[in-house]
């Protein structure tokens, strides 16, 4: 059932007792702006939420290093060394 915000904070036991049966729709100004579901509903979509929930980068990194450690593996790097800078050169002759 649709309701308008005034209609559902004046009937609010009436809401919630109508949710057991179907989601309550609460509208302002023609907006869709709240629902009131069963339990079981909002329980299930707590499950869906979080099992769909994507990793963040930092999380992925992090799964990453954990692996790394577990399987003690270390990353072969080159060694590092200077490389010519351009805007060096560019800052040089600006600022001489």
């Amino acid at each position: 059932m649709n309701w308008k915000v005034a209609e559902a904070k004046q009937q609010f036991s009436d809401v919630v007792r109508q949710a057991a049966s179907e989601p309550q729709l609460i509208y302002n100004r023609d907006r869709l702006v709240a629902a009131v579901v069963d339990p079981q509903t909002f329980l299930a979509f707590q499950e869906w939420r979080q099992s769909s929930r994507q990793q963040s980068l930092s999380e992925a990194f992090q799964t990453l290093r954990d692996i790394a450690k577990e399987e003690q593996y270390k990353l072969a790097t080159g060694r590092r060394r200077d490389r010519r800078n351009p805007l060096i050169g560019v800052l040089e002759d600006v600022s001489g």
